[in-house]
């Protein structure tokens, strides 16, 4: 089966502080990563805060720029097409946003937020346009009744689910969902995911699903891919990552997740994610590892195919 997103080799850095004799130092967030999204399929991203996560999703819908690498869409590869047929295709690639409080604007109705993409495409003209927004708010649990509210007058939750309704107004072949859940209650957060797969299960939208919480990423996922300062560690089908892990690193988040079980097999990290200014040589995550060896300073482990679908970036087969 053809991706209907395929990524290879993508990489990105920021400048960083002033401009110094030989230039701006550059803080590299992403290390040539590559990733595919079947249609229909649910990749989760998962990774500590400043893993690249959300780069990936910006960079993935052309929302920044990557220094280097390919992104292709439905076939096209999205550096070389023009402005108009990028905006064209922004109809099938939509995102959910962080925060259900910062991306409405509360100087509109939820009508209006619902229309504005629906105008920007020229869809549901006219008396259809009722009946869609109407289906719309169905679709996500919300009376129609609330279409002329402001965001002000819902929950976190229900701004959550009018961003989701948004999302799908102009019918998305693929989105990403940038932490879509991370700012909600646990109860919350259950309720939105189980909105989610309920949506994919009825419309075979494709979603990357960006979260630093593994247990909630492999709830809605098929895939896992696990990161760690801009470079991939694991990936492999969601159930698998999560009860037999093959990278340290995705052990170690499992570990961190809340458990009645008995402790002493935790694998727990010591000190802080390193800067990436200043990333560790060969393995990135070889600091803080503990079954390094001298030879991770050395080289930098390549993502190695375990067979079953399963990938890891580690030079050690005798752990896990």
């Amino acid at each position: 089966m053809t991706p209907l997103l395929e990524v290879q080799n993508l990489s990105k850095s920021y400048p960083v502080g002033r401009k110094g004799l030989f230039g701006k130092r550059m803080m590299q967030v992403l290390r040539e990563v590559s990733l595919s999204v079947q249609p229909g399929e649910v990749l989760g991203l998962v990774g500590e805060s400043g893993s690249g996560k959300s780069t990936i999703g910006k960079a993935v819908l052309r929302l920044i720029e990557a220094d280097s690498g390919t992104v292709r869409f439905d076939g096209q590869d999205l550096s070389t097409i023009s402005h108009a047929d990028l905006r064209r295709l922004r109809k099938d690639m939509q995102i959910i946003f962080q925060d259900p409080y910062a991306s409405l604007d509360p100087r509109k109705t939820i009508r209006a937020v619902l229309s504005e993409a629906l105008d920007t495409h020229k869809l549901h003209m006219g008396t259809a346009r009722a009946d869609r927004l109407t289906e719309l708010m169905t679709m996500v649990g919300l009376s129609p009744a609330f279409l002329d509210r402001r965001p002000h007058e819902f929950s976190g939750g229900q701004r959550q689910r009018i961003g989701i309704a948004r999302a799908l107004a102009v019918e998305p072949k693929f989105i990403v969902c940038d932490e879509a859940v991370s700012a909600l209650d646990v109860s919350i957060q259950a309720q939105v995911l189980n909105l989610l797969a309920d949506l994919r299960a009825m419309t075979g939208i494709s979603l990357l699903f960006i979260s630093h919480d593994l247990s909630v990423v492999r709830y809605i996922s098929d895939r896992v891919m696990v990161l760690y300062l801009g470079k991939v560690m694991e990936v492999g089908p969601a159930d698998q990552i999560h009860f037999a892990p093959r990278h340290p690193y995705t052990a170690a988040l499992i570990s961190a997740e809340p458990s009645l079980k008995h402790e002493s097999n935790r694998i727990r990290l010591t000190g802080e994610i390193p800067s990436p200014l200043t990333p560790p040589s060969g393995c990135v995550f070889r600091s803080r590892c503990p079954y390094a060896l001298p030879a991770c300073a050395e080289t930098v482990p390549p993502l190695r195919d375990m067979g079953e679908g399963r990938l890891k970036a580690c030079i050690r087969d005798d752990i896990l």
